[in-house]
């Protein structure tokens, strides 16, 4: 499986999906809607999925002497370790914001969503709908991009839109914590994040690769 990653990272992988990973400096932005940091990270992976196409990368890894199953496990794994970079990345700036910028006035008068447990947790949720839509979508024909991509723009935009909102409602406002204000809360929202990121990933890895088997390449 260490060679199959690596294939995944040195033949398949577009230098721009690594360099997407630098999107998730968007965390910084004021007056921004900071979620779209992890659709352009998601971005990145899609266009590595363009280009492998492209270059008959599915047929070429199915010829190698591993499971076809294999196939799948290194394709999901790369997304993961692309995401989970951007993720740490994102982490480390929220983290900064919950501290040492918390006081800015720049993010205090900021009416979109702030940098917070919060926002990771949703973060994660995006990875895990991205992972369920658009990479399990594409292993139904190990070839079609365009449908199953545009499936993870509509699902995104929705969660970013309706994230944004939350905090607006009467009653919701401890969405848009500062700080470590409301920790319980937010803290349960980012583990519920990451509970749903690891479950629609899991499901739709389990579902790829059954549809992978049955695919006549």
């Amino acid at each position: 499986m260490n060679a199959v990653i690596k294939k995944e990272m040195r033949l398949s992988a577009l230098l721009l999906t690594y360099l997407f990973i630098g999107f998730a400096f968007m965390t910084l932005l004021p007056g921004y809607p900071i979620l779209c940091a992890a659709f352009f990270i998601t971005l990145g992976i899609f266009q590595s999925f363009q280009s492998a196409r492209e270059a008959n990368d599915i047929v070429y890894s199915a010829l190698l002497p591993i499971a076809k199953k294999d196939v799948v496990k290194g394709k999901y794994l790369f997304v993961m370790l692309i995401e989970l970079c951007g993720f740490i990345v994102m982490a480390a700036l929220t983290f900064a914001r919950m501290t040492v910028f918390k006081d800015f006035a720049v993010y205090r008068q900021n009416a979109l969503m702030n940098a917070n447990l919060f926002y990771l947790g949703t973060v994660l949720l995006i990875f895990g709908l991205f992972n369920a839509f658009f990479v399990g979508g594409f292993f139904r024909t190990a070839y079609k991009l365009g449908r199953p991509f545009i499936t993870h723009i509509i699902v995104t935009f929705l969660v970013i839109l309706f994230a944004e909102a939350l905090h607006h409602f009467p009653g919701l406002e401890a969405l848009n914590a500062f700080g470590f204000d409301h920790f319980m809360l937010q803290i349960s929202l980012l583990l519920t994040g990451a509970l749903l990121f690891c479950a629609l990933t899991y499901l739709s890895y389990k579902k790829a690769c059954a549809d992978f088997e049955k695919i006549d390449l």
